[in-house]
């Protein structure tokens, strides 16, 4: 199989004069021949004014290249999409399936025998694996790593479940407009992901249990000099594994891995965001991913991470207790040590290493759990007849166990304009139900399902309530809210059938969600929603291709081509 330069020859009809024409040009950034004549490791470039959170990958990328060198390969680094959570309309999961068709195509198209992705904010590492999964190139992916903690009046502050805590504090009068600005400029202190156990932190972390990036990979400071060490030893890596031709994702994304990584993103208090990413990533290979083989784990696997938004801490607390590896230390026994890795080593030989710090309460032992049921719920019912989640390690348990009557919004858009009405008639009993936000409704499944409380109840002191949409929410965010209700509401899903004053029963025990409304009455309404106008959708562009091909949340949101088995009904 040719290697390096020789790879993936551009098609004149003549191979020799390919390579002297490549060659040629390439020359022109002033290569030597030796220098071409080595194993080539692409690098992806993840860096944009636009994000935030990649503010250090001009550093990671220059320490990357170090470390290929060092072991005596050519860097080539090259660009791809970047996405940005805050910065992405309608909504960054819209764009993660078009970061991975580009990051795919490009390590396909370009000649490299190895490649390392540098990523972080929610959507690029699951497009980047999905990329890797697909593509089958010896890969190492590099997260940009977690910001730093920021403060406020003595107290220690995080972006973004403090984002949203004092934002609600805000709309409830307790945080006037001059300090709710004075705490914008602190939520966030430095470049990097989010520091509590959101999307971008869970996937870090799940990416690190799958054994695609080195031990501590998944919590080391985004500003810290050893992020950067890490960068030029996953080079290094990748320098090998261009040499040797592997290991490939095929080898280390087996059904052992996609356990792993279950059992840490229960374990971890995790992005509920993150089922949906590994749904995709597994069915990219011949594995898949079972929703009920998620909950199964959620009920013998404890949550062991005091982190925000199910506990204390943040990030860099969870680094300095040891990482993930201490981690995996307390799972022993319901994770699958044994998996291999990027370095040719086991995830048993990681923990082997992990350090023990003295003192330390982020990191739980097993017999002293934060929870001793994992972080969340898949949900059935006539709502969610495809399954729901719930991440009740983040809910008020009260609810947990709760019917009440349905308050419906039709949109974002709707629930914009009407949740703040005073005359709005509505609870804090009731259940706030949102539709028509899935992947295809909204388009792009945003992350509206953390329906705001209602400001007249939030001033009346009400900081929780029932929430269930089709849509997703952050994984900085906190409550009692059922997301992902599949099949959503613009395919005809039973969520289109919710009208105001029904009663819902979420029962999180009996893993149910359902609306009480008797078979008869709801064939009726089916029979008129037959009868509305179809829903208008986009008549062009990446729009109308993700309209036409994205799969539901069950499946992932992948489109339906990109998966391994091909098109699939949604």
């Amino acid at each position: 199989m040719a290697k390096g330069l020789r790879k993936g020859l551009t098609s004149y009809g003549d191979e020799g004069f390919a390579l002297f024409l490549r060659k040629a040009f390439i020359k022109a950034m002033g290569y030597s021949d030796d220098a071409l004549d080595r194993p080539i490791v692409g690098i992806t470039n993840t860096y944009s004014d636009f994000n935030p959170c990649h503010g250090n990958v001009p550093a990671l990328v220059e320490a990357v290249k170090r470390g290929v060198m060092l072991a005596g390969a050519m860097p080539m680094v090259f660009p791809t999409i970047s996405i940005h959570e805050s910065f992405a309309h309608p909504t960054s999961m819209f764009l993660r399936n078009l970061m991975a068709m580009d990051t795919e195509e490009m390590i396909r198209a370009q000649p490299m025998d190895a490649v390392v992705v540098i990523g972080g904010c929610d959507k690029t590492l699951p497009a980047q694996i999905m990329a890797a999964a697909s593509a089958n190139l010896p890969t190492i992916v590099v997260p940009v790593g977690p910001m730093v903690v920021g403060h406020h009046r003595g107290e220690v502050l995080g972006a973004c479940t403090d984002c949203r805590r004092l934002w609600s504090a805000h709309r409830a009068g307790e945080i006037d407009a001059e300090e709710i600005e004075i705490v914008n400029s602190r939520l966030a202190p430095s470049v990097g992901t989010c520091m509590v156990m959101g999307t971008a932190s869970t996937m870090a972390c799940i990416t690190e249990a799958m054994g695609l990036s080195l031990p501590m990979s998944a919590t080391i400071p985004a500003p810290h000099a050893e992020r950067i060490r890490l960068a030029e030893a996953s080079g290094k890596v990748a320098a090998d594994m261009a040499r040797t031709g592997g290991p490939k994702p095929s080898d280390l994304l087996t059904p052992a891995a996609f356990r792993n990584a279950a059992v840490v993103l229960q374990a971890i208090g995790g992005s509920t965001n993150g089922v949906i990413h590994l749904t995709a990533i597994a069915n990219r290979t011949p594995h898949g991913f079972d929703l009920g083989i998620l909950d199964e784990i959620g009920r013998e696997v404890p949550v062991l991470v005091d982190l925000k938004p199910t506990g204390a801490h943040y990030m860099e607390h969870f680094h300095h207790a040891g990482g993930l590896p201490k981690l995996l230390s307390q799972l022993d026994g319901l994770i699958d040590l044994s998996a291999r890795t990027v370095t040719g080593e086991t995830l048993g030989d990681w923990v082997a290493g992990a350090e023990d710090v003295p003192g330390q309460d982020v990191i739980r032992p097993r017999t002293n759990p934060i929870r001793g049921e994992g972080s969340m719920a898949v949900l059935h019912g006539n709502l969610a007849p495809r399954g729901a989640l719930i991440k009740h390690a983040a809910a008020t348990a009260r609810l947990l166990q709760h019917t009440g009557r349905a308050v419906v919004f039709e949109s974002v858009e709707d629930m914009a304009a009407r949740v703040d009405d005073p005359d709005l008639d509505v609870s804090a009993d009731d259940v706030l139900v949102l539709r028509n936000t899935g992947p295809k409704g909204a388009p792009g499944m945003p992350e509206a399902g953390y329906l705001p409380i209602p400001k007249k109840l939030g001033r009346q002191g009400v900081k929780d309530m029932v929430r269930i949409s089709d849509a997703r929410m952050s994984g900085t965010a906190f409550g009692t809210i059922v997301l992902h209700m599949t099949p959503e509401s613009a395919v005809g899903g039973p969520l289109a059938l919710v009208a105001n004053g029904d009663l819902i029963r979420l029962d999180v025990a009996g893993r149910r969600i359902d609306l009480l409304v008797d078979e008869a009455e709801l064939e009726t309404r089916r029979a008129a929603l037959a009868l509305q106008p179809p829903r208008a959708t986009p008549t062009r562009g990446y729009a109308q291709l993700f309209d036409q091909a994205v799969l539901q949340a069950d499946e992932g949101c992948d489109f339906d081509f990109l998966r391994r088995d091909g098109i699939q009904s949604s």
